[in-house]
C-alpha cells in the first residue's frame, strides 16, 4: 500500500512473498534516502544536486563491486546483494535519481506529455524493478505496469496539491491551467480554493483514473500473493481519487489520506476485480 514518504512504493507488505521483502526493502531504502536528499531539510539546490551526484557515484561503485562512501554505507550495503543476485537493472535505479534531480531543478511542467515523461523517471522504474524480480517481462505487462505507476504518481500530485504548492512546486500542467482559466503564478504565490481550480483538479483526477484502469488488468497476470498486493495498490489509488471527489476536489486546502478503516473496503473491491474490467469506485460501493 502507498506510504507517505515514497508514496507509490509497496514496501514489503504482508502480502509480499517473504523471500522478496529484504530486496524490496533495500530498493525502498535507496529511493527514500535519495528522495530525502532532494526534498527534506533546508539545503540549497546546489547542495542537493551535489549530494545526489555523490549518491549516484556510490550506486555506480557498489554495482561494479566497489565500496560506497561512509555516508550512505547502510543503504548501499543492503542494496549490494540484490544488485548482484538479482541483476537489478542499473538504468532503472539511475532513472529514479534523475527524477529526484529534476525535483530540485524543475518546478513547472508545460504539458501532460512532459509530466508523463517525468513519471517515466520517478514512478515507472519502481514497477519495472518489481516485475524484474518476479520474472515478468512481456511488453504488455511492462506497458500496464507503467500505466499503474504513472497513475499512482499523478494521484499523489493531485492529493498533495496543498503540500507541493507551499514548497513552490506545482505539477498542474501549465497548458491545462491556461485552458481552465487558472493563474498558475498566482496559485504558487497564494494558493486559493476556487471553482476553476476545483474543476481543473476534477479533470486531472479523471485522467489519472483512466490511466489506472488501463493498467489494472496486470493484477491478473502476476501470480499469487504478488497479484493480490497489486490489486490493493490499484484499489488504494482509486480510493484516494474517491476521497478527492468527496472533498469536491478542494485538495488545495485538504489532503485526503487512507485510514485503517479503509482496509475492509479495499479488500472487498480487490476481491471483486474482474478480468474484463476492474471496478471503478462508484461501481464497487
Amino acid at each position: 500500500m502507498s506510504i507517505n514518504h515514497y508514496e507509490n512504493f509497496p514496501v514489503a507488505s504482508v502480502l509480499c512473498p517473504p523471500a522478496w521483502r529484504p530486496v524490496i526493502a533495500a530498493i525502498y531504502g535507496f529511493a527514500r534516502t535519495a528522495d530525502d536528499l532532494a526534498d527534506e531539510g533546508e539545503a540549497s539546490a546546489t547542495t542537493r544536486l551535489a549530494d545526489l551526484e555523490a549518491y549516484r557515484n556510490d550506486l555506480t561503485a557498489v554495482a561494479h563491486g566497489g565500496q560506497p562512501s561512509a555516508r550512505w554505507a547502510v543503504v548501499f550495503e543492503a542494496l549490494r546483494t540484490p544488485l548482484k543476485q538479482h541483476g537489478l537493472p542499473l538504468n532503472l535505479l539511475n532513472d529514479l535519481l534523475s527524477a529526484f534531480e529534476q525535483d530540485v531543478t524543475h518546478g513547472l511542467y508545460v504539458t501532460r506529455t512532459e509530466l508523463l515523461r517525468y513519471c517515466q523517471l520517478s514512478a515507472n522504474p519502481v514497477g519495472r524493478l518489481l516485475l524484474h524480480l518476479y520474472g515478468v517481462k512481456t511488453p504488455l505487462a511492462l506497458q500496464q505496469s507503467d500505466a499503474i505507476c504513472s497513475a499512482l504518481q499523478l494521484i499523489n500530485f493531485w492529493q498533495d496539491l496543498s503540500v507541493d504548492l507551499k514548497r513552490g512546486r506545482c505539477y498542474l500542467p501549465h497548458d491545462d491551467c491556461t485552458r481552465a482559466g487558472v493563474n498558475l503564478q498566482a496559485l504558487l504565490h497564494d494558493p486559493q480554493d476556487t471553482p476553476l481550480l476545483r474543476a481543473l483538479v476534477r479533470e486531472l483526477a479523471s485522467w489519472a483514473q483512466d490511466l489506472m484502469l488501463q493498467g489494472a488488468p496486470l493484477v491478473h497476470t502476476l501470480p499469487g500473493r504478488v497479484g493480490w498486493e497489486l490489486r490493493l495498490v490499484v484499489q488504494g489509488g482509486l480510493r484516494i481519487l474517491e476521497k478527492i471527489e468527496q472533498l469536491n476536489f478542494a485538495t488545495v486546502t485538504h489532503r485526503p489520506v487512507l485510514r485503517w478503516f479503509d482496509a475492509p473496503l479495499l479488500l472487498w473491491r480487490a476481491l471483486r476485480m474482474r478480468h474484463t474490467c476492474p471496478l471503478r469506485p462508484q461501481e464497487a460501493a
